[in-house]
């Protein structure tokens, strides 16, 4: 029987079908494999004459046809990549603030660990070119985030974004590269090596691109609404008044996000984009701890959800192994050296030797699939 992402990868690959596409040709027919068995006349007001050739030779040629061989083509890649997860909107691991926002990627290629999406992320962005004070910006800001239990989320574009990946990674933190090509081409290419740190560190690279799409400039703009759409809210660091950085700032806006930016000198051409977002209503943060006591409220709000989860969860007397095969080794092992009574942060690090910041966002992360709850200054197992 066909793998069922068959379906999935092909219509995926169908030309100019874009995010908004898929989602109406799912309204409208069901699923991938309904929607690729229609009639032509069905599909007219849906596609464009390329993508209803494509169809067509499918029809006639399945897996033989050009874009059948590269859906193949795709899981045979996917299956020689262990670290690499396809997720759609029906998988559970799929993140629930991606849901909510326009255009919903219909398909994410993870390299990493795909739990990760879920826990509570703020994405840095900024200027490819940015100043030495805003590098350094960058880096202090996420580095603090980071070790205070936000993943990190940025483009692994030059400049602000590379600073902040680097500044979590020095927080002993999370962050997550979502990437403007295809999940197996690094760009720009002397990011290898960076991308590669993110994963090795328990981090994530991130692509809603077919495989081998290469670094488009429309990619781009439809790469920022996922930055922005997996976080709670998105710092701007510097940015000049023309940049995707603002576009990314007014998207967030649109998803109902929290904006902030740093303010800069009044000469400095970077620091325009920044002070015209606080003239619109961005917040001005002029230290890490100030977004951290903006989205308290909004956590608090997180933590009251939980709440519903954890009654639910509270039939269990115990996590058995199997219940905990769904998390990654780390969270494994901090379930495990919890036992049964409340234990605090401190201790937890010396039982497991994971740093504070990793174990911090790991809690809020079990804490979001109802394996722990909190109580008081530390954790309690469910």
């Amino acid at each position: 029987m066909q793998d069922p992402r068959f379906y999935s990868l092909v219509l995926h690959r169908l030309p100019h079908v874009g995010a908004a596409t898929y989602q109406r040709l799912i309204q409208h027919f069901g699923s991938p494999a309904a929607a690729l068995g229609q009639p032509m006349n069905r599909l007219e007001s849906l596609l464009d004459e390329e993508s209803l050739q494509a169809v067509r030779e499918f029809q006639s040629h399945a897996e033989s046809s050009a874009i059948g061989q590269k859906a193949l083509l795709d899981l045979e890649w996917l299956a020689l990549q262990p670290d690499v997860h396809l997720i759609s909107m029906a998988d559970v691991a799929y993140p629930e603030l991606l849901r909510q926002i326009p255009k919903v990627p219909p398909l994410l290629f993870v390299r990493g660990d795909v739990h990760l999406l879920a826990l509570p992320q703020i994405a840095v962005v900024g200027s490819r070119n940015p100043t030495a004070g805003g590098s350094e910006n960058a880096h202090r800001f996420a580095e603090f985030l980071a070790a205070n239990g936000f993943a990190i989320t940025s483009g692994l574009a030059l400049g602000v974004d590379a600073a902040a990946h680097q500044g979590a990674l020095a927080g002993k933190g999370k962050t997550i590269a979502v990437m403007g090509t295809g999940l197996d081409l690094i760009y720009p290419s002397r990011h290898r090596g960076l991308a590669q740190k993110i994963v090795d560190s328990g981090g994530a690279l991130v692509s809603e691109l077919p495989l081998g799409c290469g670094s488009k400039a429309a990619n781009f703009p439809q790469r920022n609404r996922i930055i922005s759409g997996l976080s709670y809210g998105v710092l701007v660091v510097e940015a000049a008044l023309q940049s995707g950085s603002l576009i990314t700032a007014h998207t967030a806006l649109q998803q109902n996000r929290e904006v902030f930016a740093i303010p800069g000198s009044i000469h400095n051409p970077l620091a325009r984009g920044c002070h015209q977002l606080i003239r619109q209503g961005a917040t001005l943060v002029e230290t890490a701890q100030d977004i951290v006591d903006q989205l308290q409220g909004m956590l608090g709000f997180q933590r009251e959800n939980l709440e519903i989860m954890q009654e639910k969860a509270a039939k269990r007397s115990e996590l058995d192994d199997k219940s905990l095969e769904s998390l990654s080794p780390n969270e494994q092992q901090i379930v495990r050296a919890m036992g049964y009574d409340p234990v605090d942060i401190d201790d937890l690090v010396e039982r497991t030797n994971i740093s504070v910041g990793s174990l911090a966002a790991q809690l809020i992360g079990l804490e979001i699939k109802g394996f722990v709850q909190q109580i008081g200054t530390g954790y309690q197992r469910i």
